[in-house]
């Protein structure tokens, strides 16, 4: 996609701020706090913008957890709160 610099249009396209109004069914957020690929601070500002819209969801934090979501017992909570949203909602 290059940098947004370079491709305002395909980055505005490919942002979930973008596409909120068109959210329907269930919806799970899960970020780890830690994460430097994602910031935790777009989780929390969409999550404002889904509120605002009045879009139900749950979210799911994983406390000084990065990316790869893992330690200790993490990735079994992890695994098992997507093995029950996946039975709950599918």
């Amino acid at each position: 996609m290059r940098t947004p610099q370079e491709n305002a249009e395909g980055y505005k396209a490919a942002s979930v701020f973008t596409h909120v109004d068109n959210l329907n069914g269930r919806l799970l957020i899960v970020h780890g706090t830690a994460d430097d690929n994602v910031h935790v601070q777009n989780t929390i500002e969409y999550s404002e913008k889904l509120v605002q819209t009045n879009k139900q969801f749950e979210m799911q934090l994983y406390n000084n957890r990065d990316h790869g979501i893992s330690g200790g017992n993490t990735r079994l909570h992890l695994f098992t709160r997507l093995t029950e949203f996946f039975t709950e909602n599918l």
